[in-house]
């Protein structure tokens, strides 16, 4: 049986706190550009996922535990709620989060990602991430061109690679590879049923398939103020692609469900 953590996290800002959910492979720095822009009005809190960054490894991994987390990490911080924004699996951690928690999310932003299973789009990386053999790698060099042998796209090796880390016995993995390839199931699984009546904003890549129109049954079954925004000519890493028009969008709706 998992028992929540409390999070690794970094606060900037002061004001209405807002907590930054990063994605599958991700950490704490991914939303960090929207982070600063949010910081000059709101108390941002950027956090790691359990066996992601800087956060503690588990065995365990679902979004039940994940919004657990948050809720420690947040009780720690001693902040009764907050408005909630997560990208990709981030998301679906806001998502289970305000429905576990109806009273502690103010709003929720689902950047990119719906509240469905999805298949295993991402085992080919798990795979590749696998397959790096670690004693052969004495530089970032090396491990891009092993992983390139697997993965085209230099962005995404790039952004794979931000987990490797060098200590005095060489490379070492900084996220817990082993449980995100036995949790793979539960990670790329559907978030919870029940309800939560607070507003939430979704905002889709206009290019991706992550976020599909045939995803508005189980959206509607959870929510009840749901709005949707569209990206054009983004795909899923709409934050990264577009950061003027996706960190607009996130600050007007916070700013339209905040308390102040």
């Amino acid at each position: 049986m998992s028992t929540a953590q409390i999070l690794n996290y970094e606060v900037i800002g002061s004001g209405e706190p807002v907590v930054l959910l990063h994605g599958l492979f991700g950490d704490l720095d991914n939303l960090k550009g929207l982070g600063r822009d949010l910081s000059e009005d709101y108390q941002v809190i950027l956090v790691d996922a359990r066996n992601h960054g800087d956060s503690f490894h588990s065995d365990h991994m679902n979004y039940a535990d994940m919004a657990n987390d948050l809720a420690a990490t947040l009780d720690e911080l001693d902040i009764d709620s907050a408005h909630i924004i997560g990208h990709s699996m981030g998301g679906k951690i806001a998502m289970e989060f305000a429905l576990a928690y109806p009273d502690r999310a103010r709003s929720v932003i689902a950047a990119d990602i719906s509240p469905v299973a999805y298949d295993p789009k991402h085992r080919h990386i798990l795979e590749a991430l696998k397959a790096l053999d670690l004693s052969q790698v004495n530089s970032r060099t090396d491990a891009d061109k092993q992983l390139a042998q697997h993965i085209d796209t230099k962005g995404v090796r790039q952004f794979l690679l931000k987990n490797l880390r060098r200590d005095d016995n060489g490379y070492h993995w900084r996220i817990n590879l082993e449980t995100l390839d036995s949790c793979y199931e539960e990670i790329s699984g559907a978030v919870r049923g029940g309800r939560y009546d607070g507003p939430i904003l979704f905002i889709k890549g206009g290019d991706s398939n992550y976020l599909m129109n045939d995803h508005a049954d189980e959206i509607k079954a959870r929510f009840s103020q749901v709005e949707v925004k569209i990206i054009e000519g983004t795909g899923h890493w709409l934050h990264a692609e577009k950061p003027r028009i996706f960190n607009r969008l996130a600050r007007a709706f916070i700013e339209n469900h905040s308390r102040t």
